[in-house]
């Protein structure tokens, strides 16, 4: 008889400390979501912009390194706020390990979450040998791209961006996108976005590690 996946760390832990640690992440995540919406929705700007460029309280610049050295790459001199922005979440991922962004910040994490559980659920086994160094080779490209060709690309289909930008200011075409992250997850290869393609992921590992405080 087939169990259901997570079933036996219920029995041994019961439910809440079998999913506490899903619990926080949902929640940070949907914090980070609600600081941004609040503003365009009830006119409270405590963070105003998205996660690629942000400013706290119309105070604090936040950057995404990883935008910031596309522009550089395609030639495009950053202004000082952008840097200060980009060294402020940099020494905060450096604190806490890069890849707390895609597990509690990030909202597509809730979508490839649900294409694992799916799959489990299913018994769909690993169905391809991608290489999970194919996103660092990715990582490579998108920073090459934009000194060929003197403009940034990877933002205007990144599904990280276009899910965020599209709960702030509406979808469009982005849905199509994020189906097809889910479905590439669920049928074709196990945590394939996040574990062997997302260029974002490969950035935080590679440039702020596991993190002083992990």
């Amino acid at each position: 008889m087939r169990r259901i996946p997570g079933a036996e760390a219920v029995e041994r832990k019961g439910w809440w400390r079998a999913h506490r640690y899903l619990l926080l992440r949902r929640l940070s995540q949907l914090t980070v979501m609600g600081l941004f919406l609040i503003g365009p929705w009830f006119g409270l700007w405590l963070f105003e912009g998205n996660l690629s460029s942000s400013r706290v309280m119309d105070t604090v610049p936040l950057t995404d390194p990883f935008v910031l050295l596309q522009l550089l790459a395609a030639g495009h001199w950053p202004a000082f706020t952008a840097w200060l922005g980009a060294l402020i979440v940099l020494a905060g991922y450096a604190l806490v390990g890069g890849r707390v962004f895609c597990s509690w910040v990030c909202p597509l994490n809730p979508v490839t979450d649900g294409a694992a559980w799916l799959r489990r659920k299913l018994g769909l086994r690993q169905g391809s040998g991608l290489s999970n160094r194919l996103r660092y080779w990715l990582l490579a490209t998108l920073l090459v791209v934009p000194l060929i060709g003197g403009m940034v690309v990877w933002e205007s289909v990144n599904p990280v961006s276009l899910l965020h930008r599209g709960l702030l200011f509406g979808m469009g075409w982005g849905w199509l996108l994020i189906v097809a992250v889910f479905l590439f997850d669920t049928f074709v290869v196990d945590r394939g976005w996040c574990g062997h393609l997302c260029p974002q992921g490969a950035f935080w590992g590679w440039s702020t590690g596991s993190g002083r405080y992990r």
